[in-house]
């Protein structure tokens, strides 16, 4: 097959050649050996070729991702000098007359079955080391190759199953050209991570590790959702001038970067952009994004073998702050749960993660954890124009709890003499129904909304975003969405707050046209969005919109309302 399906999750065209970032085949069967020497010599040689590669990876993160992604590297290594775990290995090799395979996986198991039932963080942690040691050893012996993203040197497309969060913060701008994996959707963190860095992507094609090689010239179709396998010289000569166009068509948007936000008939919004790092500003500047309208402080957790301590939040905080020189920045504290896991907390698994133990609920009960960011975030406060915005809030005791326990260190700090912003807009995340059926009471006590769409329309419409069986049931044009939304930013009005949009719906090219209509004051999306976006909202007249929104709200079906859209602006 030359050509795969999948959905088109960030814009633009890349052609490279295909760099496969996938599980390689691990397993072997246990094997007697005649040459117990030459066995040991093998498994030595195993051991040397994971210290260099290791060496180099350690080296080459301290350049790239800092000295405390390196430290997860020098652990590694001083694993595999310690004589605990490699003499056993070696004398059960000699002893037994076992393959050194076998040798390797039955004593590193033991240690990783030891350590893991120990209450010591730091056991527990020697634990995971291990396993990823043993891995890269075993992948020597057997002869196959470790994909490893932050390794990677040359143009290439990335071809994976998947990409988690972290996977995708270590790719290299300069040399991913594009990705595509098996599954996700629009909204996946892989998705989301692929527009904040600008590599056009699409996901959900369900087979591309099956069908793409390494090695193999693949165009990614960011735009339409398509990837092409070794395509001829005149589909990939057409790309370059679709690319070419796409070029041009950017550029015309970039004359954009410095206007405000402005309706036909003079009604300003705020076009503000998502970032999960504080590398990302250079983007929202770039693209003239009139502030950050979701920080993910998530991937300061992320890539990592350990919390994150107040100052280096603290810092980053103050980078992002300080950068976009007092334009609004709104901050969501941790959002860790459903796909993004951080494996140092030993969270227990869930049957249903997304409706589990996540988000603000972690970090209500997890009090130190929580108090640190918001020591981090409130210190920060002085350097620029901070909001703070709590994730999957239920209840309003959820969201008082939040509030009083954010007041308690304010006080801490103003009594330490630490210098705190009065000036800090407090609100929550829109995500679940509930919340959005009763914003009216919630609007009385917040500072303002944020609607996060990508989880409030998988909560509202009981259908996984991950899942592409039920995917046709991900409607952002659903009016049952558009009347929660409606709901939302009319309860917000009534009490003088604003509400905004965090959700990937608020870049979405239908759906603004609608948002204008209900009222949406803020916009939050992928950086490279909001230059498209501006140039939409100056050809639309809110008068006319409104019009349309009311239309809507009285339709039945998703494909009604998209038609109506279509034909009120001639998309």
């Amino acid at each position: 097959m030359n050509l795969l399906n999948g959905i088109a999750a960030s814009s633009g065209i890349a052609i490279a050649k295909a760099f496969r970032l996938v599980e390689p085949n691990l397993s072997f069967e246990k094997k007697t050996v005649s040459d117990v020497g030459a066995e040991v010599d093998r498994f030595q040689a195993a051991i040397n070729k994971s210290k260099s590669e290791l060496e180099a990876i350690r080296d080459k993160a301290k350049v790239e991702l800092g000295e405390d992604k390196a430290a997860i590297f020098e652990a590694h290594l001083l694993v595999l000098s310690d004589p605990e775990l490699l003499n056993p290995i070696e004398d059960n090799i000699k002893s037994s007359s076992v393959n050194a395979e076998f040798a390797l996986k039955e004593t590193a198991d033991m240690f990783i079955t030891m350590f893991e039932s120990m209450d010591n963080e730091y056991m527990k942690e020697r634990a995971a080391d291990i396993r990823d040691v043993t891995k890269r050893v075993l992948s020597h012996l057997l002869g196959v190759q470790l994909a490893n993203p932050s390794m990677i040197s040359e143009e290439v497309v990335v071809i994976a199953e998947d990409l988690t969060p972290s996977d995708t913060a270590q790719l290299n701008r300069q040399f991913v050209k594009g990705f595509t994996t098996d599954i996700g959707g629009r909204t996946s963190h892989s998705a989301i991570m692929a527009r904040s860095m600008e590599i056009p992507a699409v996901v959900g094609t369900k087979s591309a590790t099956k069908d793409i090689n390494t090695g193999d010239l693949v165009i990614v179709d960011g735009l339409k959702g398509e990837v092409h396998i070794n395509p001829t010289e005149d589909i990939v000569e057409r790309y370059r001038n679709e690319n070419a166009a796409y070029e041009a068509q950017k550029a015309e948007w970039a004359k954009l970067v410095n206007e405000e936000s402005f309706t036909a008939d003079n009604h300003h919004v705020e076009l503000a952009a998502n970032i999960g790092t504080p590398q990302d500003l250079e983007g929202v500047i770039n693209n003239g994004g009139e502030g950050v309208g979701l920080y993910r402080t998530e991937f300061l957790y992320m890539g990592r073998d350990q919390l994150p301590t107040e100052e280096e939040q603290f810092e980053s905080y103050k980078a992002v702050l300080e950068g976009m020189k007092g334009k609004p920045v709104v901050v969501r504290t941790l959002d860790i749960g459903g796909d993004k896991e951080l494996p140092y907390l030993n969270l227990p698994k869930e049957m249903n993660p997304f409706l589990g133990f996540r988000a603000i609920r972690l970090c209500l009960e997890e009090q130190g954890m929580f108090r640190t960011q918001l020591r981090a975030l409130l210190r920060a406060s002085t350097f620029g124009n901070l909001k703070i915005m709590f994730p999957m809030i239920a209840t309003i005791d959820e969201f008082r709890q939040a509030k009083a326990t954010l007041e308690e260190e304010k006080q801490k700090l103003l009594q330490e003499g630490v210098a705190v912003s009065d000036d800090i807009e407090i609100g929550i995340m829109v995500e679940i129904p509930s919340t959005a059926v009763i914003a009216d009471l919630f609007a009385k006590e917040v500072d303002f909304f944020s609607i996060g769409t990508n989880d409030l329309i998988q909560y509202t419409m009981a259908a996984d975003r991950m899942n592409e069986r039920v995917s046709y049931l991900y409607q952002p044009y659903n009016p049952a969405i558009l009347r929660l939304v409606k709901m939302v930013i009319d309860a917000a009005h009534k009490e003088g707050k604003w509400a905004g949009m965090c959700g990937e719906m608020a870049g979405d090219e239908t759906a603004i046209p609608l948002l204008i209509g209900l009222g949406l004051d803020e916009f939050s999306m992928s950086a490279t969005s909001i230059l498209k976006a501006r140039s939409q909202i100056r050809q639309l007249n809110k008068a006319d919109m409104e019009k349309l929104a009311a239309e809507v709200l009285q339709m039945r079906t998703t494909e009604e309302v998209i038609q109506a859209v279509q034909a009120a602006t001639q998309m």
